[in-house]
C-alpha cells in the first residue's frame, strides 16, 4: 500500500526519464490524486510533458522551463511515444497521462458543478460551452490578448486574476511553455489555491471547438501524425524540429545512461 501522508493523500511513485522526473499514474489515478489533494491549499500545478518538452529541456537546455518543471507537484506523460521508447529501450514501465485525456476526464469524472474553476485563456465562447456543456457554476475566466509571452504586465494580470478568483482547479490554456511559466510565477508569488492545470488547447477538445483526432491516432499514439495531416504546414516545425530530436535524446542516453543526469536537488517542501 502506497505510504499516506498526514492530510491522507497517497504518495507519488516517481521514474526518471531523460532527466525528468515522472509520476506514475495514469489518467484515472491523476485526476484522483489531483481530487485527493484538500482545497484552499497553496497552490500547485501540474505539467504534462509531451516530446516538445523533452526536446526544449533536456536538448535545448532551457533553464527558465527547467525551473518551472522543478516546482511541479506532478509531471505527467503526455508522449506516449516516450512511454514505449521508455519501456523498450529502458525496462522502465511509465503510465501516460496525456493532458487532453486528463482534461477530458477530469471535466466528466471529477469536476462538480458546484467547484469553484478558474480558467486562463479561451474566449467568450468557450466559457459558454464549458458552463452549456458541464453545468460549472462557478466558473471564472480570465482572457489574455494574443502574445502573453512577451507582456509581463499582462502575465501579472493574469497572476493576480488567478489570486483574485481562489478556486479548486486552474485550468492554464495559454499554450506551452507561457503556461507553465505562468503557473511557476504563481506559485511562486503566494496567495493563489487550488490545484493548477497546463493543459493547452484541451478545453477547445473537451468543448467541440476543435475536433481531436479520431481514437485510432490517439490509440497508438499517431494524434501528431493526424494534426500534420490534416495542417501540414502549421504542424510541420513542431513535429520535425521541435519534437523529433527527442529520439536522438533517447538513443543518447541509450548510448550514455548518465547524459541527462543533472546534480542533485535539495528536498521540497511539502506541496499538499
Amino acid at each position: 500500500m502506497d505510504e499516506v501522508r498526514p492530510t491522507g493523500v497517497p504518495t507519488v511513485a516517481e521514474a526518471e526519464f531523460l532527466g525528468q522526473r515522472l509520476a506514475l499514474l495514469d489518467v484515472p489515478e491523476a485526476a484522483a490524486t489531483i481530487a485527493a489533494r484538500p482545497p484552499g491549499l497553496p497552490f500547485a500545478y501540474v505539467v504534462t510533458p509531451n516530446a516538445q518538452h523533452f526536446v526544449r529541456l533536456g536538448r535545448l537546455r532551457d533553464a527558465r522551463f527547467q525551473a518551472a518543471y522543478d516546482a511541479a507537484w506532478l509531471r505527467l506523460s503526455d508522449s506516449r511515444v516516450a512511454c514505449v521508447l521508455a519501456r523498450v529501450l529502458f525496462g522502465l514501465h511509465l503510465k501516460q497521462a496525456a493532458g487532453s485525456d486528463l482534461t477530458h476526464h477530469m471535466l466528466h469524472h471529477t469536476v462538480r458543478r458546484d467547484d469553484p474553476v478558474t480558467v486562463v485563456g479561451g474566449s467568450e465562447e468557450l466559457r459558454r460551452r464549458l458552463v452549456e456543456k458541464f453545468g460549472l457554476e462557478r466558473l471564472a475566466l480570465h482572457e489574455p490578448p494574443m502574445g502573453l509571452a512577451g507582456k509581463p504586465e499582462e502575465q501579472q494580470r493574469c497572476i493576480d486574476f488567478v489570486t483574485a478568483h481562489p478556486a479548486r482547479y486552474v485550468f492554464l490554456a495559454v499554450g506551452a511553455p507561457t503556461s507553465e511559466y505562468l503557473a511557476h510565477r504563481i506559485a511562486a508569488a503566494g496567495g493563489a489555491v487550488g490545484v493548477g492545470l497546463c493543459i493547452g488547447s484541451s478545453l477547445n477538445f473537451a468543448t467541440g471547438l476543435v475536433n481531436r483526432a479520431p481514437p485510432v491516432f490517439r490509440r497508438f499514439g499517431l494524434e501528431w501524425l493526424h494534426r500534420l495531416l490534416i495542417n501540414p504546414r502549421g504542424h510541420a516545425r513542431r513535429v520535425f524540429v521541435d519534437s523529433l530530436p527527442m529520439l536522438l535524446m533517447v538513443l543518447r542516453q541509450r548510448l550514455d545512461p548518465h547524459a541527462y543526469d543533472r546534480p542533485a536537488r535539495p528536498p521540497e517542501p511539502p506541496q499538499w
